[in-house]
């Protein structure tokens, strides 16, 4: 089995101290040093026009989630600066009547086609989809103009770049902010920041490339003016694994199999199919992430009576060891290509075709009598589920940590992102809704690993909780860096929740 956290670790895999002429950063206190951030909010948008220098017209490239919220987003932050932001889409494309509808117009010369709108760009952001940026970059590098800025937010292209012996333009800056949450979350917090302060998703930078020194100021003048609160540096290598990972393990195919598996195991103990449905999928969603936003991972087993306790701790010693060969077997499958050779052939072969549903097995039928009920309802935590949930997230920080990320990367891929963005939409709608609509990228591999974690909790880790608890196991966990590093993380948290609105029917998550 893999190494448990407070071993030796290869913590060099980027750095994360930088300068900036433009912003007031910080040093935070992570495990074994610091880092540099930089703390967001709406009093930094007068350096904005500083930070994004040399440019004047911003294109953005796609109008799915991540396109729908920053273009949004940077087009409000820029107000007054004299800085356009234009839409560009692919003929055809049925998003340019919402993108009107947001006000974005050909008439203004704010919506575009998008290699005329690339073309015209200082600074392009690339957020088609991930399989059509793989299939189409070319043209749209062959578009740009000479030195204009390539600005990614997903590391997706990098790798598949390197898996075919390609490599961005020369003589052009690329660099990447990648918020950390889903693109309705990105606008939504924004919103909310017009009445609080520093309200925003938290986004991690990188710079790939800097023929003229100005990338980090404009990544993060990006950042700022996509509300983000907190801003922390990584690589676009180091982000490419950590986000596909995550979105396999423990942002969306990991609690797909978790809520799935105990839904199951708690009907056959005998529980009707809304108890189960609130011991499991409900507990994730509710009760567990808002601990855990609130007051760390530790949290979650410290409310507990001695009983739960007990429970909580068979539940963590049976599933962690499974759970960490499962991420590190996904962690390597994203390294070494499989995993995004798998996405691209699965295109292929899906095509046009409308991709089936994980929303039919039986749990969710009772989802919405659950959320009804809320209001007089109270849920609290299901000792065995925090169990199980809390040993996977841990799980995959472990992992990340092994592989050397630094923490600001691994809080916010493993936990921040969770509960603070999708979980609160998965409270609202349910994990399968989740899952049917996000984006491609991440909703096959949720749907290729959810089933793996499902088979391993059921025929590993539940039978495996009857025995007595792994104490050695516990201590680590007890006195595991990350609670520091969530510590850390949490002082630079927004004074608010996200405020999920009303389902309208559209994509929901990925970029």
């Amino acid at each position: 089995m893999p190494q448990l956290l407070g071993g030796p670790y290869n913590s060099t895999m980027t750095s994360t101290t930088y300068t900036s002429r433009v912003f007031p950063l910080e040093t935070m206190e992570v495990p074994g040093g610091t880092e540099t951030v930089l703390r967001g909010g709406r009093h930094l948008f007068p350096l904005l026009p500083q930070a994004f220098a040399g440019i004047r017209r911003i294109g953005v490239l796609g109008w799915g989630p991540q396109g729908r919220a920053q273009a949004r987003n940077l087009r409000d932050s820029l107000a007054g600066t004299g800085i356009r932001v234009a839409v560009g889409l692919r003929p055809g494309s049925r998003s340019a009547a919402d993108a009107r509808a947001h006000g974005f117009t050909e008439d203004d010369d704010t919506l575009g086609d998008w290699l005329t709108v690339a073309a015209d760009s200082d600074l392009v952001v690339l957020l088609i989809a991930d399989v059509a940026l793989a299939a189409h970059h070319q043209e749209i590098f062959a578009a740009l103009k000479p030195g204009a800025v390539i600005g990614l937010s997903h590391g997706f292209l990098l790798g598949h770049l390197r898996a075919n012996g390609g490599d961005f333009p020369a003589g052009h800056p690329v660099i990447a902010v990648c918020p950390k949450g889903m693109g309705d979350s990105v606008r939504r917090l924004y919103e909310q920041g017009a009445e609080v302060n520093g309200a925003g998703v938290n986004s991690s930078f990188a710079v790939h490339a800097d023929p003229d020194g100005r990338a980090v100021d404009l990544a993060l003048g990006w950042s700022v003016a996509l509300g983000s609160p907190y801003t922390f540096r990584t690589t676009l290598h180091s982000e490419y694994l950590s986000d596909i990972v995550g979105e396999r393990a423990i942002l969306l195919g990991a609690v797909h199999g978790i809520v799935e598996s105990l839904f199951t195991r708690y009907r056959l103990a005998g529980d009707d199919p809304v108890t189960a449905y609130e011991k499991s999928c409900e507990n994730v969603t509710g009760p567990i992430a808002r601990t855990i936003s609130r007051a760390g991972l530790r949290a979650v087993r410290d409310a507990l009576d001695p009983t739960g306790r007990d429970v909580f701790d068979r539940a963590y010693s049976a599933t962690y060891p499974p759970a960490r060969d499962l991420v590190a077997e996904i962690y390597d499958e994203v390294a070494d290509g499989t995993e995004l050779r798998s996405v691209v052939l699965a295109e292929r072969r899906l095509g046009a075709r409308p991709m089936s549903e994980i929303g039919g097995a039986p749990m969710w039928s009772v989802g919405a009598e659950v959320r009804a009920r809320r209001a007089e309802h109270t849920v609290s935590v299901e000792p065995f589920t925090a169990g199980v949930f809390v040993a996977t997230m841990t799980a995959q920080i472990d992992e990340f940590a092994e592989r050397g990320h630094p923490w600001s990367e691994i809080v916010n891929e493993s936990v921040i992102e969770a509960v603070d963005s999708l979980l609160p939409y998965m409270h609202a709608r349910d994990v399968a809704h989740m899952v049917d609509n996000c984006s491609r990228t991440a909703r096959l591999g949720a749907r290729r690993w959810g089933p793996r974690f499902q088979a391993a909790f059921e025929q590993i880790a539940y039978p495996a909780a009857q025995a007595r608890a792994d104490k050695a196991l516990l201590t680590t966990f007890d006195t595991h860096p990350v609670h520091a590093a969530l510590a850390a993380a949490a002082k630079l948290r927004p004074a608010v929740d996200i405020a999920v609105e009303p389902a309208t029917g559209g994509r929901t998550a990925g970029s």
